[in-house]
């Protein structure tokens, strides 16, 4: 009997059986690409912060501990994959005599690298000029003291006195901060810069040139086994965290662990969260859409599946056995579905990332896969099965044999209740709490193992999409309940003297009707708010990397370099645009010193970008207006605001070095407006002012940086011609080159990977929305139409009753998808502050891909209509005698 019934399947509701394979095949693909992208995605922000690192540890040794002993600790230590020893010795300062006049810098630092430094750790220096190996300048100390290579430079050393030492070679150190950082300080207490003189030397010479020198420290530079480490960063903090502890707990006191690797990590493991939450945020959606999509399309045959199970217990088979059946069919769609689900998503990782296992291990994907697999068996038996049980407990033979539509007329309950009012006053509710000033998604202390994410936070966007749906589905229930003249009128021109029986047929069917519409809408809002969130997420890291950067490329002079606006001229070479001047100076307001920077307001947005989101108390034009009308306002960053408690036109007096007497002068402005953001600034607090002013009040007007602008093309080639002309004496950067270096390791993994998954399925499922329900439905009513043939109407009639009911489900589901997905958006937007930097002013609306989605939803329902006229135009008395 199983056997004839699954064949009966197969045969006569092919079209049923392949649509819920098609809504479980999705759940199970979206469910499986995504979960294995997930962790693939962890397991490379892992990889990329532990290559961000140059030095994995820096031991500190304590005064008083003997170097040596530590250094045998450190080697011994668990993880240990090498260690060497470095000399760390502060200098008074270091001259040279160059082309006949003697250059001198401020103090400094003096490293000792023992041999194989440079091979152990390859990140930590980047030649530019002469020798790798041998004395090394740091960039900036070669700019200060206009030394090159063969030349000869003193060293001021503490109790010693000069020292005389040649140039090899002329190098940057990309990871300064982390090189020189004070180990065992918390972050606040760190210096705010690495020091700009810097001379390294082989360890031989640096123990006989720093012999009874005061003031030498040993670190240890340790590289660790990075290999064994957990793929996730947040279990991989924690792994070297508690290494490093026990590290310091066995020297007893004798050193101090710099975990450079550490503070890597602990960044990571936040964007990692992130990249979950987003997971949630964006790919939950789209697996509880598949899973209503199937639900739907079996709901489509409930009334033939009614009917069948009414006639299968006239001829007496038993509960257990029509239980048996409609398990049978729950598996073969179970089974089936979640097999083609997974092929799906093999196939979308090997298209999207090359790989189907989408570059995680293999044991995760399988585990993955087997989540999906179980999901989507758990789809079907929620669509096939479980209604099958429940009419067998609450459905009499007789009430099968009912016409459809005509069991109960009631509201839902939920309609009853008022339930999709409570659900969006409660996620109202929860966005204002969730996007307050001072609300934080992801809670991760610097240093703390633990992290936390509020993921209460969900509830907003998950009762606005349920709200919404069923407010939806109410609005659609009474316009078809209670709008039949208005129905009517629409199908006129359509259906001519039947458009009364097309609105009576409409109003009969409004629940599931309504119910199409709403999978519709829902499939669109899920399209449009993935969109646009990606769209805006986009636009957002360009806005960062332009903010970085400051321009297409930034020459950046070295500080204490006197170089003249009019230096631009040199620099305007082929291909650039414009050129602007920006000073960058340091200004004391009170005891707290900030970055101040003095712009030209009628031509700097001429070379770089000035949003409006930028600045507070005025539009960019406004504001760089005032700016020029009085040379002496001030724009201010909000916090100094709250911490002085600025009102506008306020006198804020700021001390500035005098270029005249190297002394600290009181210059006075006048608090015009709020900057939040600006090009090339690093900081949260810092100053805007007009150029002019501070030239003319300082007696200096040297540039800290010129902005270029190349119309967005050709970056990297003019950028690597002006490092070509200026050699070591500028830094020289481009857009391109930030892009890949600003923000987190989210914006590393490439979000992009994450929704192109969800585009292509939130495709799909608009167009299965669209049309596999519709299309069902249809399918399931021939009996309407055959009897409506019978009585009289023509094939134009017919056809015009499918169209209008088409119609009525594009336009009503596309209409609501829309507002529904523009809510979403706004919405996950405000609460994933967290992830943009900086917040957007508006939401990027990508047009192209919202056109695509809305034509394969109309082309799916149009699919739909067209198979239901063909079906439409069978002879009637066939079709009755199939019935």
């Amino acid at each position: 009997m199983i056997t004839a019934w699954a064949r009966g399947l197969t045969r006569h509701r092919t079209g049923r059986l392949l649509a819920a394979l098609a809504g479980i095949a999705l759940a199970v693909a979206l469910v499986a690409a995504l979960g294995s992208f997930l962790t693939a995605s962890k397991a490379t922000m892992t990889q990329r912060a532990l290559r961000s690192v140059a030095v994995d540890w820096q031991v500190q040794v304590q005064p008083g501990a003997d170097p040596n002993a530590v250094l045998s600790l450190v080697r011994k230590a668990p993880g240990t994959r090498a260690a060497l020893p470095v000399g760390y010795a502060r200098t008074a300062g270091f001259t040279a005599r160059v082309q006949g006049s003697t250059q001198t810098t401020g103090p400094g630092m003096t490293l000792g690298l023992p041999d194989g430094y440079r091979t152990l750790f390859p990140d930590a220096l980047r030649p530019l000029s002469g020798a790798s190996t041998g004395v090394l300048l740091a960039q900036q100390t070669a700019s200060n003291l206009h030394a090159a290579p063969g030349d000869t430079v003193g060293v001021q050393l503490p109790g010693v006195g000069i020292r005389q030492v040649k140039v090899d070679g002329v190098v940057d150190l990309p990871q300064a901060d982390s090189l020189f950082q004070t180990v065992g300080a918390p972050g606040q207490s760190q210096p705010t810069a690495p020091p700009d003189n810097v001379v390294l030397l082989p360890a031989a010479q640096f123990a006989a040139l720093t012999q009874g020198s005061t003031g030498t420290t040993t670190q240890i530079h340790v590289a660790r086994d990075t290999a064994r480490l957990p793929a996730d960063p947040a279990a991989a903090f924690t792994s070297v965290t508690r290494a490093a502890h026990n590290l310091e707990a066995r020297s007893a006191g004798t050193a101090l662990v710099g975990n450079n690797v550490g503070a890597a990590l602990d960044s990571a493991r936040q964007d990692a969260l992130y990249a979950q939450i987003l997971f949630l945020f964006l790919g939950v959606p789209g697996a509880v859409l598949a899973a209503a999509l199937t639900v739907a399309v079996a709901s489509a045959g409930s009334e033939r599946r009614r009917q069948e199970q009414g006639l299968l217990r006239l001829r007496g088979l038993r509960p257990g056995q029509i239980t048996a059946l409609a398990g049978l069919e729950a598996a073969l769609t179970g089974l089936l579905g979640g097999a083609a689900g997974l092929g799906i998503a093999a196939l979308t990782g090997r298209l999207a990332f090359g790989t189907a296992s989408f570059g995680t291990s293999a044991g995760t994907v399988a585990v993955w896969y087997g989540i999906a697999f179980v999901l989507g068996a758990a789809v079907a038996a929620g669509a096939v099965l479980v209604p099958a049980l429940r009419d067998l407990r609450t459905v009499t033979v007789a009430e099968t044999r009912k016409v459809p539509g005509a069991r109960g007329t009631r509201s839902p309950w939920w309609a009853r209740y008022g339930l999709d009012f409570a659900l969006l006053i409660g996620s109202w509710l929860v966005f204002r709490a969730s996007s307050g000033n001072q609300y934080a998604l992801v809670l991760a202390p610097e240093g703390v193992p633990s992290i936390s994410v509020s993921y209460w936070a969900f509830l907003g966007p998950a009762l606005l999409w349920i709200g919404a749906a069923l407010l939806l589905w109410r609005l659609t229930l009474l316009a078809l309940a209670h709008g039949r003249p208005a129905l009517a009128r629409l199908a006129r021109p359509l259906t001519a003297n039947l458009a009364g029986t097309t609105a009576a047929i409409l109003a009969r069917r409004r629940r599931p009707l309504a119910r199409s519409v709403v999978l519709l809408a829902l499939a669109v809002s899920f399209a449009t708010s993935t969109a646009v969130f990606n769209s805006t997420y986009k636009q957002q890291a360009e806005v960062d990397a332009r903010l970085t950067n400051g321009a297409d490329v930034t020459v950046t002079e070295p500080p204490g370099a006197h170089i003249p606006p009019s230096a631009a001229g040199s620099l305007k070479i082929s291909g650039v645009h414009h050129v602007e001047p920006l000073q960058h100076r340091f200004a004391y307001v009170g005891s707290d010193l900030q970055d101040l920077y003095g712009v030209q307001p009628g031509t700097i947005a001429q070379a770089t970008s000035l949003q409006d989101a930028y600045f507070s108390g005025g539009t960019t034009v406004q504001l760089m207006r005032k700016l020029a009308q009085r040379p002496d306002n001030l724009l201010v960053s909000a916090e100094t605001v709250n911490d002085f408690q600025l009102s506008p036109g306020d006198t804020v007096n700021l001390r500035i070095q005098d270029a005249r007497t190297k002394t600290l002068r009181t210059v006075p402005f006048h608090y015009a407006g709020v900057v939040k953001e600006f090009p090339t600034a690093r900081k949260d607090s810092f100053f805007v002012a007009n150029a002019s002013y501070i030239a003319k009040t300082t007696g200096s007007d040297a540039v800290g940086a010129f902005l270029l602008d190349t119309g967005g093309t050709h970056q990297q080639q003019i950028a690597a011609q002006l490092r070509a002309k200026l050699g070591t004496g500028a830094t020289v950067t481009d857009l391109t080159q930030t892009r890949g270096t600003v923000g987190t390791s989210l914006t590393s993994v490439d979000l992009a990977g994450l929704t192109r998954i969800e585009l292509v399925f939130a495709v799909l499922l608009a167009a299965g929305a669209g049309g596999l329900v519709l299309a069902l439905g249809l399918a399931e009513r021939r009996r309407t139409f055959a009897i409506a043939t019978v009585l009289g109407a023509r094939t134009r009639q017919l056809r015009g009753m499918v169209l209008t009911e088409a119609l009525l489900l594009a336009v009503a589901g596309l209409a609501g998808g829309a507002l529904i997905g523009w809510a979403l958006s706004e919405m996950l937007v405000k609460v994933l502050t967290g992830v943009f930097d900086p917040p957007p002013a508006t939401l990027a609306v990508p047009g192209p891909y919202l056109t695509l989605t809305v034509l394969a939803a109309l082309g799916a329902v149009l699919a739909a209509a067209l198979n239901g006229i063909r079906r439409a135009r069978r002879p009637a008395v066939e079709e009755l005698r199939d019935l």
